[in-house]
């Protein structure tokens, strides 16, 4: 039997790094805020799944009519990212062996191919799995001081994306170890790995960019358009 999908969306950042009046996942990209556009692409992808969308207990700018979903749940969110996680895994009535997706609020182009692929790996895995893509770049470490002392193979290293998708009960098995442990862990794979375990990687697509700073904005929105575009070619 197909496993039921929930939906873990962190979405209590303050996003100070973007340097804006309100957190990043309200700012707005072709006339609504990223918030809307993540859901809505989540939705695209899994209609029935069950969402839980972590959000600041002070939150003043959400808006449940963003929410596409008919079953869904808001949770209060951490101090970190797995504290949040942490908070929507605990309030979910899920089942041991039901799948759990976890994704950036900030990814709003997150394709229904890439979600899908996930998906497939995630149930296959008995680890999991997350989108991730292969290191292009040279990659260069510095000592705190933003010089260039050396350069770091790349043969291997991955850049991990969101989702990452995990059975309810080990995901909530890792970080409960992790909390245990004093760990603050900055993904769900990382919390997974300290098990012993190894997800799989899902290639996924270059476009699948998180809005970080003040010039990703406009990039997500290019991406967002040029989508659409590909989407309405393919569909004429």
């Amino acid at each position: 039997m197909t496993p039921n999908v929930w939906l873990i969306v962190p979405a209590a950042g303050q996003g100070k790094r973007m340097g804006a009046d309100k957190p990043k996942q309200y700012l707005t990209l072709h006339g609504k805020p990223i918030l809307a556009h993540t859901l809505a692409r989540l939705h695209d992808a899994f209609p029935e799944a069950r969402l839980v969308l972590c959000l600041d207990s002070d939150d003043r700018w959400f808006d449940s009519s963003w929410v596409p979903f008919t079953q869904w749940q808001r949770v209060a969110g951490g101090v970190e990212r797995m504290h949040s996680v942490m908070n929507a895994l605990q309030a979910m009535s899920a089942e041991d062996t039901d799948l759990v997706l976890v994704h950036d609020v900030a990814r709003p182009c997150i394709t229904r191919d890439d979600l899908h692929a996930l998906r497939v790996a995630a149930q296959a895995h008995t680890g999991g799995a997350l989108l991730a893509m292969p290191v292009a770049d040279t990659m260069k470490r510095d000592h705190n001081d933003q010089l260039s002392h050396t350069t770091e193979p790349r043969d291997g290293l991955w850049h991990a994306l969101t989702p990452q998708g995990f059975r309810y009960s080990l995901l909530r098995y890792a970080l409960e170890q992790a909390q245990r442990m004093g760990t603050v862990v900055t993904d769900e794979a990382s919390a997974i790995e300290a098990l012993g375990e190894a997800p799989r990687l899902v290639t996924g697509r270059r476009d699948n960019l998180k809005v970080t700073h003040p010039d990703d904005l406009a990039l997500a929105a290019a991406i967002l358009a040029a989508q659409t575009a590909t989407a309405s070619n393919r569909s004429s």
